[in-house]
């Protein structure tokens, strides 16, 4: 994608500013416009009156406004606008990267077509399988996904005939403010209702927990850490859990070890690590090792051996023993130079042999960091990655052409994801085949979420009728 910045960081400097007038004295200029509300109580009655009407629209409606959801995202200066502001307000990530998930979910997100009916026929009649809306969904979006998470969620959620109040992480409340209410405007645009997504100007604890006990949100759904899932699963309600991972890669001795380097690198780099389904550990048979890490830094690795600089760049990110969110997302130029070492833009990733107990392979960073662990053979490196993979059951990768192997290692893992020989982002559909999601339920179940996950099963029978057999 080529990229013109001239202007960006005026504009988006700008919106922020508004922004920041806005919660002036706790209140947006117009509570309630495009969505943006002052009280989280009185965003969730705006989301209850709007789902009582949308309930009854047309599929061809619920088209018509995801269409134009979809369109108003692919705009290139909301784009742009958008991507641009979740750097600078988060601090996190890159705008380059950016830009390709916030396509992706505007793009591969499913709407109504993936809401399939099914039927049974016989002498007794017809029954009939639809998908329903739960009603109200309260979603918690990520710091890490703003504008993504609330795209995808959006889309899907409104595809299966629901509104949904969105709760997002308040280092992302500007962008994912921004993003509300450009998809209200498209919706109105649209010829839809009000308050089908609805959002609060100032996000907190309190306002989340009040969405999470309030009797007119009927499910659930959770962007984001263990400490957030746990919550929605302690509510009472129907509830979705995508939280963290920690990616093993896999790498055997009959793996493309040229490719399995770039594809690793590419993939532990992408958005500075900040997608639980990036690359966060290597495994690899130590047959091949030498010559994976030799093609890891051809294609952008920078090796740290000096046992002094390791111990410094722990106490950098993870200080004691905790993550740094100085350095959560942030580039390996940017991680190094805390150490003292200067990089050119050249280098997208650190990577350090370790043992297997190493924080650095044990611990989900979230930035450009890679251990390498050196194993005997497969079925050490399988046992291994299943191990630091820690059940969670996100993301694994491996790099094999040997199906026995790629078989015992999926059988083993339970994830989600498994990436066979491509960096991990072809799991979300970045080169890979399939839907994107940027909500990954592994904790609950669902897996890659969609417009189906947002609805409930109804059975409608007519007994002794309408059969033409």
């Amino acid at each position: 994608m080529n990229i013109d910045t001239t202007g960006i960081e005026y504009i988006v400097k700008k919106v922020m500013a508004e922004i920041d007038c806005a919660e002036e004295g706790g209140k947006p200029l117009k509570d309630g416009e495009l969505g943006i509300f002052n009280d989280m109580e009185n965003a969730i009655d705006a989301a209850f009156i709007a789902q009582k009407s949308f309930m009854r629209a047309s599929m061809a409606f619920r088209s018509k406004i995801i269409a134009a959801m979809r369109a108003e995202m692919l705009k290139k200066e909301n784009m742009e606008m958008i991507c641009q502001m979740a750097v600078e307000e988060t601090g996190m990530g890159n705008y380059e990267h950016k830009l390709l998930k916030h396509e992706l979910a505007a793009t591969k997100t499913p709407g109504v077509e993936d809401l399939v009916a099914d039927a049974f026929t016989g002498d007794d009649g017809l029954t009939l399988i639809e998908q329903s809306p739960f009603g109200v969904i309260g979603a918690v979006s990520p710091s890490t996904n703003p504008s993504e998470t609330i795209i995808c969620n959006g889309i899907g959620m409104l595809a299966g005939g629901n509104t949904v109040v969105f709760a997002p992480h308040p280092s992302a409340k500007k962008t994912s403010a921004l993003v509300v209410k450009l998809l209200n405007k498209a919706i109105l645009e649209a010829g839809g209702p009000e308050n089908l997504i609805v959002t609060t100007v100032k996000p907190t604890i309190d306002s989340a927990n009040t969405m999470f006990a309030s009797p007119k949100i009927t499910m659930l759904c959770a962007t984001g850490g263990p400490g957030v899932v746990k919550s929605v699963l302690q509510s009472g309600k129907k509830a979705i859990g995508a939280g963290a991972g920690n990616p093993p890669a896999l790498v055997d001795e009959t793996a493309d070890i040229e490719k399995a380097g770039k594809d690793i690198i590419d993939g532990c780099c992408f958005d500075n690590n900040l997608p639980c389904i990036a690359e966060k550990e290597v495994v690899v048979v130590e047959q091949v090792a030498d010559y994976l890490i030799f093609n890891m830094k051809k294609n952008g690795a920078y090796e740290l051996k000096d046992a002094q600089k390791i111990k410094e760049l722990e106490e950098l990110v993870i200080p004691g023993g905790r993550l740094s969110r100085d350095y959560v997302g942030r580039s390996a130029k940017v991680i190094l130079k805390g150490i003292g070492i200067e990089v050119d833009d050249s280098v997208r990733v650190v990577i350090i042999e370790t043992s297997k107990d190493h924080i650095f392979a044990v611990e989900e960073l979230m930035m450009p960091i890679l251990a390498i662990v050196r194993v005997k053979d497969v079925a050490e490196g399988i046992d291994l990655a299943v191990s630091l993979e820690h059940g969670n059951r996100h993301t694994a990768i491996m790099h094999s052409t040997n199906i026995n192997n790629l078989t015992e290692m999926a059988k083993r893992v339970q994830t989600t994801i498994f990436v066979k020989n491509g960096p991990s982002y072809a799991g979300i559909g970045v080169g890979g085949e399939g839907y994107t999601t940027f909500t990954i339920a592994g904790p609950t179940g669902e897996g890659l979420t969609s417009a189906k996950t947002f609805t409930r099963k109804r059975r409608c029978v007519l007994v002794g009728g309408f059969t033409i057999k």
